[in-house]
């Protein structure tokens, strides 16, 4: 112990001076073990050095006074990977290290064709006050099942709350879908969370949380777990670059660095955070242009190129798990509808603007590249739709006849068994609504 004691000591003591040598010296005396020898003078420590080595690296000197960044040295933007243009159209010579093969390229179109239906029924039962609140993902639908076609089903997701497509992709049914946001008794949560919270433990798929940004830490912690028990797996975090503004960001970045941990940070840039435009958000290059500062691999995507995220996304993959390192990806996209039923995006965004990025709808482009191939055509797309909507309608109606929870499972599935404090609480509930009947909705079973 005494000799771990003054190891520390030395450890501390640092400068040149007769005192400070004498401290060290006696501390190692007094530990029994001799004082160690003066290192030995390197050219980087010289009265010549060209470089300043400390813990954290070595950075040269330079007698010019040299601004970065800013107004005195502005950096050219971090180009913007595409394989298909905005008219669905091949992009010559683009790099493709992963072809996507017909069966994942149709698959991934279906999950677009469905996500879109829902997004349009979903959203008009919540403004015919059939369930409370929702959220569409018009415009973004190719980051998220772009991404999604490329991850494994052993790899595990941490999102935001606009990724129903990549839960959609993975498995989640539309069904699914309509029992969660319908809270019924059908749904995993039983009806305690908010609707399109989704989640689903047999899908690897983490239960989405309102707050933004709560859930890097979480994938980095979960990369880093997948890391020491060795299994050949990634998370993926998914965040928009509203979110980046949160100190959780910055913290998960770091750690994920220093750790070495395998995540994949999937950013959907949609120019807005609700009524934030992305110009009142951050003076950088986006959110890529954060990555290489905290010594992470960065790729900026065009989130509206299915085709191009599924290769980025791949190619992510491959390098986190090779090098185990993260990776940043930045998908630019813009968000088509309003951020959810509570908002009205045409309070502060131009209609010329919201018609100028709905003309390069991101499924109609992925539609026409795989005309283009010979993988598509018209009277697919119109069976496929007219399904959707079919498989849709079907799911919100037996949703809404689904049974309500009981009203004393809101205590429930905390402990293994209640414990006394909640048997007290749930007890004053039941006398309540008994006492005031009016005061627990109608189709919620008191018991």
């Amino acid at each position: 112990m005494l000799a771990r004691c003054t190891s520390a000591l030395r450890a501390r003591l640092t400068g040149s001076s007769p005192a400070a040598r004498g401290l060290a010296a006696a501390a190692g005396t007094a530990g029994g073990e001799p004082p160690p020898a003066a290192p030995p003078a390197s050219q980087s420590q010289g009265p010549q050095a060209e470089h300043m080595d400390f813990p954290g690296g070595s950075v040269p000197f330079t007698a010019g006074m040299d601004w970065h960044g800013g107004s005195f040295a502005p950096r050219a933007p971090l180009p913007c990977y595409r394989t298909i243009d905005g008219a669905g159209r091949e992009v010559g010579g683009a790099a493709i290290p992963h072809p996507l093969p017909r069966e994942t390229a149709v698959r991934m179109y279906e999950t677009m064709v469905k996500l879109q239906t829902a997004d349009v029924l979903f959203y008009e039962a919540q403004r015919q006050g059939r369930f409370s609140f929702y959220m569409t993902s018009s415009g973004e639908e190719a980051t998220a099942i772009g991404s999604a076609a490329a991850l494994r089903p052993e790899d595990a997701v941490f999102s935001q709350y606009r990724e129903q497509g990549v839960i959609m992709y993975r498995g989640f049914s539309i069904q699914d879908m309509a029992h969660q946001c319908f809270g019924n008794m059908h749904e995993q949560g039983k009806g305690r969370q908010m609707p399109v919270h989704y989640g689903s433990r047999e899908l690897n798929f983490h239960t989405i949380s309102s707050p933004l940004a709560t859930q890097l830490p979480h994938a980095v912690g979960a990369a880093y777990a997948m890391k020491l028990g060795q299994r050949g797996a990634v998370a993926a975090a998914y965040f928009g670059e509203g979110a980046a503004s949160e100190g959780d960001f910055h913290a998960a970045l770091n750690f994920a660095a220093t750790l070495g941990a395998p995540v994949i940070f999937i950013c959907r840039n949609n120019g807005w955070a609700i009524s934030t435009p992305a110009s009142d958000q951050y003076r950088g290059d986006g959110i890529a242009g954060r990555g290489p500062a905290y010594g992470i691999a960065t790729l900026r995507v065009d989130g509206g190129d299915a085709r191009a995220v599924y290769n980025a996304t791949a190619e992510a993959r491959r390098i986190a798990l090779e090098q185990q390192a993260p990776v940043l990806l930045e998908a630019m996209s813009y968000r088509s509808g309003h951020h959810s039923t509570s908002d009205d995006s045409s309070r502060y965004r131009a209609a010329e603007e919201m018609r100028a990025w709905r003309a390069r709808d991101p499924v109609a482009r992925f539609q026409r590249w795989l005309a283009d191939q010979g993988w598509w055509d018209d009277a697919a797309d119109t069976a496929a739709r007219q399904a959707a909507r079919r498989e849709v309608i079907q799911a919100l109606e037996a949703a809404q006849r689904a049974p309500k929870p009981p009203l004393s499972a809101m205590f429930e599935d905390v402990y293994a068994s209640m414990p006394p404090h909640l048997q007290a609480q749930r007890s004053e509930v039941l006398a309540h609504v008994a006492a005031h009947p009016d005061s627990c909705p109608a189709d919620i079973p008191v018991k």
